[in-house]
């Protein structure tokens, strides 16, 4: 009888664990809900045609995938701890050690082959001023990036020849031939109202020239920079995104662990549950 007792009242899974888990995943699932309905969102606006031309740099696919990833892997995190269910909450936790060893693995092998990565780098710049103007949020992205760090095109100005409205090619009919963004200009905290019409034909002027007018140096030079600049901050960032993940991995082990002990302790109770001297 006393073992019986002990197997019906006792049990090894903490109540802290089993929420405090849950409840970790409740909030990466809403972050993923957000994701998917701001990258939904933002394809259902564009016309059809213009998403499908640049749908391999087009940042509102990598928020609907990213997005879903996470719903599917916090779903099985959330269900798995709310119902310590072994088999989701194991599929959280090598989901989850995966991710964190592809992400460990990107960052040693960018660092080992930081002349590759570049190489990559420079050919999704160049894709994405081929597609700059068909894309708004890839429009956006790239204006933004110019502004920050005070650069224009990849390698320099001219590389937005490569984008058909800007093409300096004599036979281009574009009212852009030969120029450039106006994210590309030099500035003055002065000016009241920004001159989107600065960049007009900067591609035909040589560095010095266009260099009174415009940004000349290239994106990629400039990028590669500021990582060296600042590799305690994303250092600092990489950390802060690996310490959730391995908090997860941490309680769902943990739990883990407790389930089995628990399904051991029902099963000796079961067992010696007609022994009258258990």
């Amino acid at each position: 009888m006393g073992t019986r007792a002990r197997g019906d009242d006792f049990t090894f899974v903490s109540t802290a664990v089993k929420y405090l888990l849950f409840f970790f995943n409740v909030v990466f699932w809403a972050i993923s809900v957000v994701l998917i309905s701001i990258g939904v969102y933002a394809r259902v606006i564009k016309h059809a045609e213009t998403a499908m031309a640049g749908l391999t740099v087009d940042p509102a696919v990598l928020l609907m995938v990213v997005g879903v990833l996470m719903f599917l892997l916090t779903f099985c995190g959330c269900v798995g701890s709310l119902r310590e269910n072994i088999c989701l909450l194991q599929t959280f936790c090598i989901c989850l050690t995966i991710i964190f060893l592809l992400q460990l693995l990107a960052g040693v092998l960018g660092f080992v082959f930081s002349d590759k990565a570049r190489n990559k780098v420079s050919q999704l710049i160049n894709k994405a001023i081929v597609h700059y103007r068909q894309d708004i949020d890839l429009q956006n992205l790239i204006d933004f990036g110019q502004k920050e760090f005070a650069c224009c095109g990849g390698v320099a100005y001219t590389d937005w020849s490569r984008n058909m409205y800007f093409n300096c090619t004599p036979d281009n009919p574009s009212n852009e031939r030969c120029s450039v963004p106006y994210s590309c200009c030099l500035r003055s905290k002065k000016e009241a109202v920004i001159n989107t019409m600065c960049g007009q034909g900067m591609q035909e002027l040589d560095y010095l020239k266009a260099g009174v007018h415009i940004h000349t140096n290239g994106c990629i030079d400039k990028l590669v920079n500021w990582i060296h600049s600042n590799m305690f901050l994303l250092g600092g960032v990489a950390l802060g995104l690996a310490i959730p993940q391995l908090v997860g991995i941490f309680l769902s082990q943990v739990l883990i662990k407790q389930i089995k002990d628990q399904i051991e302790l029902l099963t000796y109770s079961l067992q010696h549950r007609s022994d009258p001297l258990g």
